[in-house]
């Protein structure tokens, strides 16, 4: 027997449906007030109509008069939906796999989708980035990789495609450097070679010394380059660097490669020694010998191959210097080009790529340290990553006295000491952080672009800060002072004394 009192309206709806009384019967409430639903149509119509569908308080059906408020539940919905989907997937990927869990399509770890704070996940986020960027820690690429890339895509029998594929054997990106550095030890030798005479009023370098110094530097270079590639064919093969070069993709013999070696050498050579000097051609084919003779067999014997290579890039410099010096020689001996008074400049020339090689290449090569393990080749950055560092921090160190060096003996002004100082720190800083993480970190990408930058910046301040340069550059603007160039009278007038006492001899017996 109910107790709920009898509806005083039921008689008044004999015409409704039953299911809609039923309906409203279970929804009634005799001690609550009665509802108003948010509908223009009256209950029992709208009871009608929804006859069939399941009909809740605040369900999805209960906004239906507002259509903006219907499409944003869909899409709410819909993106819970996918949520929930996405992340049952996860839970079943992570417990198949706890030790090892799956990483989704887009490189983010399974933490990162998990229920977390926002700034939490971009935290996170950013050290997984990091992380792999260290990992796949962008070296420089090799310019004759890219040079063959190119090659292969030109057609048959065609010029262009033989000019590329010989410019790729030269490597041209390391040639251009080694030529760059032999012109900056040329421009620093203590002769007014910078500007015009006309602009400094004082005796200029040779030009023609110059194209014959840079075209044999480069030849010379191409030479032990493409004997490089020559004798590490098959080890090239194995590394992802080196695999596109020319010879390994097939795309020329080696006996050509060896024919352009041997006229490259040839040529450079006696460029060197008819338009330079015996001297400068003698170190442009010693520098052929200890790179393709020592330096290649060697880097898979012993890791004294790295300082072997940095005797091959301290040569260049020297070239440069004995070139200089070769025009204001008294004798053109190879002891006074290379062991005279003003020799001591270009010896600093060469000791600064010296230092230069160590931070600049134990950066470079601690990022593919595993290719050069399974390569074969012995480097310190795998077998000794510990003393990888410390040997970049010594060198790097070691530019700061070699800098004041080029001051101290006369090959640039004193202000040079400042401005490198600043740039040579810079790198010391880069490298101390590399010795401490070993290169972790980004410490090894760090040093690496420091030394890239460091070297062409410490050679442009010492050719711009070069000795009496400025001083030269002031009066060829000015003009001398009036008591110097009185002096500069007296102390050229005494040597044509007695020109003149003769001249005025002969007009008073005419």
């Amino acid at each position: 027997m109910s107790l709920r009192p009898p509806l005083a309206w039921t008689v008044q709806l004999r015409n409704a449906d039953t299911v809609c009384l039923q309906y409203l019967q279970k929804l009634y409430r005799p001690t609550g007030p009665p509802r108003r639903l948010f509908a223009t149509k009256s209950p029992l119509r709208q009871g009608a109509v929804a006859v069939g569908k399941t009909r809740n308080s605040f369900g999805k059906d209960y906004f239906w008069a507002n259509s903006a408020l219907k499409e944003s539940l869909d899409s709410r919905l819909s993106n819970s939906r996918r949520e929930l989907q996405s992340s049952i997937a996860l839970s079943k990927t992570t417990s198949a796999d706890t030790a090892h869990p799956a990483v989704p399509r887009d490189g983010t770890p399974p933490d990162i989708h998990a229920d977390v704070l926002p700034h939490r996940r971009r935290k996170r986020a950013k050290e997984i980035a990091s992380q792999n960027a260290e990992e796949k820690y962008p070296i420089a690429l090799d310019a004759s990789s890219k040079l063959a890339t190119i090659s292969s895509t030109l057609p048959q029998r065609s010029m262009r495609r033989l000019l590329t594929t010989y410019l790729s054997l030269s490597k041209p990106r390391l040639s251009f450097l080694v030529v760059l550095t032999a012109t900056a030890a040329y421009s620093l030798y203590p002769v007014p070679g910078l500007l015009a005479p006309a602009a400094t009023s004082a005796p200029s370098l040779s030009t023609l010394t110059l194209l014959f110094l840079t075209t044999g530097t480069a030849l010379c270079s191409s030479s032990a380059n493409a004997l490089n590639m020559l004798m590490e064919l098959e080890h090239d093969a194995k590394m992802s660097r080196t695999r596109n070069r020319p010879l390994v993709r097939k795309l020329i013999s080696p006996r050509g490669a060896l024919v352009f070696a041997i006229v490259c050498g040839a040529l450079g050579t006696g460029a060197l020694y008819y338009g330079v000097n015996p001297t400068t051609a003698f170190l442009g084919a010693a520098n052929i010998f200890l790179y393709a003779g020592i330096y290649t067999p060697m880097k898979r014997l012993s890791v004294v191959n790295t300082w072997v290579g940095a005797i091959i890039g301290g040569i260049p410099p020297l070239m440069g210097w004995t070139a200089a010096a070769g025009q204001c020689a008294h004798e053109g001996t190879w002891q006074e080009l290379l062991f005279g008074h003003d020799a001591v400049g270009g010896w600093l020339c060469a000791a600064l790529l010296y230092a230069w090689q160590f931070p600049h290449f134990n950066s470079l090569s601690w990022a593919i340290r595993e290719e050069y393990k399974q390569a074969g080749y012995r480097m310190l950055c795998w077998a000794n990553p510990a003393r990888n560092g410390r040997v970049a921090l010594r060198y790097a160190f070691f530019m700061f006295p070699i800098c004041f060096g080029l001051s101290y003996y006369g090959a640039t002004d004193w202000g040079f000491l400042v401005t490198s100082s600043a740039v040579n720190g810079w790198m010391t800083w880069k490298a101390v952080q590399f010795w401490k993480e070993q290169g972790h970190k980004g410490s090894a990408r760090g040093l690496f672009w420091a030394s890239v930058w460091q070297l062409p910046i410490v050679l442009v301040l010492a050719m711009a800060q070069k000795k009496g340069l400025a001083e030269r550059v002031w009066r060829g603007i000015f003009g001398y002072p009036e008591d110097l160039e009185d002096d500069l009278y007296y102390e050229v007038g005494e040597d044509d004394e007695p020109k003149r006492d003769s001249a005025r001899g002969s007009s008073n017996a005419a």
